[in-house]
């Protein structure tokens, strides 16, 4: 089910990137928040390590789960997220 891995990173305004922290993440994964049946395929693994399905996609992930750091207060104006699938 969990077919893929992606890499989750915040990136400051100068290119430094951090991992996303495992507990942000959880809390972006948890359906009751997304409200997204498309994001139940997805299974937090370690801080910016994130396992999903083949129907989840990346795209769309990143943009709902920016958004959701944001109105959280996860990622600050100047940070922005990105989202790459480990091969």
């Amino acid at each position: 089910m969990f077919a893929r891995r992606v890499l989750i990173e915040a990136v400051d305004g100068t290119g430094q990137r951090r991992r996303a922290p495992l507990s942000n993440i959880d809390n972006f994964a948890m359906r009751n928040f997304t409200n997204d049946a498309v994001f139940d395929d997805t299974l937090p693994v370690a801080d910016g390590l994130l396992e999903i399905g083949a129907r989840v996609p990346v795209e769309l992930l990143r943009d709902r789960m920016e958004d959701w750091f944001r109105r959280k207060r996860y990622l600050s104006e100047q940070e922005r997220l990105e989202i790459s699938e480990i091969v």
